[in-house]
């Protein structure tokens, strides 16, 4: 069983943390939820998550790390142990992922440099080093990134597929869009 590490802002984009925190958890991903700054994470929309931990508590036991976007993304930027854990997972050969504006901490860290990369739209500028395409989902490499909520739950399949096999990824596919 994979362990991935979700890192939850104030003002995250709720679809992105909900939805793919519901995805990997029905593959049976041991997902954690940490918070940036509080437990009590507050997405854009007002919707409010207790998160198992802080961030800052957290080690790099992890298979993966996962940033959900959101006006909340700045928040990521502010962060050197995330940046600091960014580079260190991105080195490690862990998986790397973001969607909607949170690919933008990707390339503040250094590590989006020739890497095929999608975002949300109007962040293209913040993409320093990356290889824009116009994918709902883009993997290279390790790094998987995503446009926006609408791609929440193929980033989700993406994520189950680099870290439990695209066997998983099938099976959680086909029951999750039986539901649908």
């Amino acid at each position: 069983m994979s362990k991935a590490i979700m890192i939850l802002a104030q003002d995250f984009e709720e679809t992105e943390a909900i939805t793919v925190a519901d995805i990997l958890r029905r593959a049976g991903v041991d997902l954690r939820l940490a918070a940036l700054s509080e437990l009590h994470v507050t997405g854009a929309h007002g919707v409010t998550i207790v998160a198992d931990s802080l961030f800052a508590d957290e080690g790099d036991g992890y298979d993966a790390v996962i940033l959900p976007g959101g006006p909340g993304a700045r928040h990521y930027l502010q962060s050197s142990k995330l940046m600091e854990a960014i580079k260190r997972y991105f080195n490690a050969g862990k998986t790397v992922a973001a969607i909607c504006a949170a690919p933008a901490a990707l390339a503040a860290a250094g590590i989006m440099d020739g890497k095929s990369a999608v975002c949300y739209p109007g962040f293209e500028a913040d993409m320093k080093g990356a290889k824009l395409t116009d994918a709902p989902v883009v993997a290279d490499g390790g790094v998987i990134t995503a446009k926006g909520p609408g791609a929440a739950v193929h980033f989700g399949l993406k994520l189950i597929e680099a870290l439990e096999g695209e066997a998983a990824a099938k099976e959680i596919s086909e029951k999750f869009i039986a539901f649908i």
